[in-house]
């Protein structure tokens, strides 16, 4: 029997050109990646809630009485219904306070306005983990006085949000049921911190950071920021307002490194690099980590504004009648301000200003305060025909030798710099040995010209009155904006920095605290205390008889 129904045609396999198979693989190739994208991006949702779930469900089992907020939105209904029952404990206010108790980074620093809830959030912080039995904390303060109201606070808190949990008076310890401890305790000088050899702690925490005159307290105890329990992340927390003896290296390690309320990796406060993993490890063998960031800091300003219980009440009040100084920085969290600063007057607005080509006529000059250890600055000067001052180049560095650093001098100057002459700190020509050369002779036989600083009697002082002169703010008569005699291009990071935060010296308020970080501001004071002229003389950088000049504007000057 035989069908009339026509069999099929084969289907001819169309034979693909190399471009179109190209083509093809190519979006295959985006399909599959597209689609692990979401695999992956189903994949975080479901671990993100089931972390969620476990953390508010500990909460129910005894485990823990700290869960933030977005997890209990998170969670089941039936757990919702069960954690909303409880009292709450704390609740962190939105914003800064939020941002720093959810903070991820190794290193967290929360600084800014009074009254923003700082105080409270350090001391809310190591509670997080408080359920794990190997959780050990250390909160510090600078003096005894001033770590008793954290304690006073604690007493307050803690045992509500752990029942169970003992304060000992003697020991200086909190003691919760699961054994985890928190110790609050004081670091009056820098080798207080000695007492702490040997010991190990998840987290570490400084209230009033500024109050700590040098970074050695935070650097050393980081040595001590270790655990085995990869339940427990390594944090060292700190809170503070603008201000104090240490201001100067808080804003070098977090207020001008990142952009603020983002992580950015950690720097040396020195040298400005990025810390990194070397290349060898300890057996010799080379480090698969090598040159990634160690870890990561953050910064999180805090206003008054962000703390509703304080925002528009008397507090607010109190603070506005503080004298201009205390406002910007306890009102405002002006970190450009310094109680008792010894320049009040320099204003960011007023003084800085953004690079531009210097005229190849206006008068060149340089200072410099040597040092080995402490930094050595070097801040490069130039004279308009008005008699303003620009500090338009800034070296600073340490441990360089006298020979280094006048090579990097000279280095910078090579691009035919008409460099009319040098003031070098006068303590550099002092000898330092019975045979060979001073700081200062070193530097000139490798060819970078020097003459000292002034070294007459109240030099120090006449030097002060001379950089308030410049620095005076008044109205342009052209403009009708201030202005001052003096600019500094925003290059200059180091001197921009310091000098609106120097204090004054306690015991003679007519010098600077010369125990501040006051390397860039005597390089500074050497510069505009050496009677710089305007329009000294006319010269064309192209003019070959020109090049090498080393003339002083003022030989008169007393030298």
């Amino acid at each position: 029997m035989s069908s009339n129904v026509p069999l099929p045609k084969p289907r001819q396999r169309k034979v693909k050109t190399k471009s179109e198979a190209t083509s093809s693989a190519a979006q295959q190739a985006v399909r599959s990646k597209q689609r692990l994208a979401a695999i992956k991006r189903e994949q975080a949702k479901l671990e993100e809630k089931l972390k969620s779930t476990t953390a508010v469900e500990a909460v129910l089992e005894g485990k823990t009485a700290v869960v933030d907020l977005g997890d209990l939105e998170k969670a089941t209904p039936t757990v919702k219904e069960h954690v909303t029952d409880r009292e709450v404990i704390f609740a962190p206010n939105p914003g800064p306070q939020t941002e720093f108790l959810a903070a991820s980074e190794r290193e967290v620093l929360y600084g800014g306005a009074a009254g923003g809830g700082k105080s409270y959030a350090m001391i809310v912080d190591p509670l997080r983990y408080c359920h794990i039995p190997d959780h050990t904390a250390i909160l510090f303060r600078r003096t005894n006085d001033q770590l008793r109201e954290i304690i006073n606070k604690s007493k307050g808190l803690y045992p509500k949000a752990f029942p169970g949990a003992k304060w000992s008076e003697q020991k200086s310890t909190w003691t919760f049921p699961s054994g985890a401890t928190i110790w609050y305790t004081y670091l009056d000088r820098d080798d207080d911190v000695l007492r702490y050899q040997g010991q190990a702690f998840n987290w570490i925490g400084f209230d009033e950071l500024t109050n700590w005159p040098t970074p050695y307290p935070w650097d050393y105890m980081r040595s001590r920021l270790r655990t085995t329990n990869p339940e427990l992340p390594l944090c060292m927390r700190a809170t503070t307002n603008p201000g104090g003896p240490g201001a100067s290296w808080v804003r070098k390690m977090f207020i001008e490194v990142g952009e603020w309320g983002l992580p950015f990796d950690a720097t040396d406060i020195e040298t400005g690099e990025v810390l990194t993993y070397p290349r060898f490890l300890q057996n010799g063998q080379e480090n698969p980590r090598w040159g990634e960031p160690l870890f990561q800091r953050r910064f999180i300003p805090a206003k008054l504004s962000d703390n509703p219980y304080y925002a528009n009440g008397e507090y607010y009040t109190n603070l506005l009648s503080l004298p201009e100084a205390q406002r910007r920085q306890l009102l405002e969290g002006d970190w450009d301000v310094c109680e008792g600063a010894a320049f009040s007057e320099f204003n960011r607005n007023i003084h800085v200003c953004e690079p531009f080509e210097i005229p190849h006529n206006w008068t060149k000059f340089r200072a410099a305060d040597w040092g080995y250890t402490k930094p050595a600055c070097c801040l490069w000067f130039a004279v308009d025909y008005d008699d303003n001052v620009y500090v338009y180049r800034e070296l600073y560095i340490n441990k360089k030798n006298a020979e280094e650093f006048a090579d990097m001098v000279l280095d910078l100057e090579a691009n035919d710099e008409q460099i009319r002459y040098g003031v070098l700190d006068a303590s550099a020509w002092q000898n330092k040995g019975d045979v060979g050369p001073t700081i200062a002779e070193t530097m000139i036989r490798r060819g970078c010209m020097w003459r000292p600083s002034d070294r007459r009697p109240n030099s120090r002082q006449n030097g002060k009155l001379e950089v308030h002169r410049r620095l005076k703010p008044f109205v342009d008569e052209e403009t009708g904006l201030l202005t001052a005699r003096v600019k500094i291009f925003s290059t200059c990071r180091n001197l921009i920095r310091t000098l609106p935060i120097l204090p004054m010296d306690k015991n003679n308020v007519e010098d600077v605290d010369t125990k501040a970080d006051d390397h860039a501001y005597d390089a500074f004071r050497y510069g505009l205390s050496s009677r710089p002229m305007a329009g000294t003389f006319n010269y064309d950088n192209r003019n070959p008889m020109r090049q090498n000049t080393y003339v002083a504007v003022d030989s008169s000057f007393g030298y």
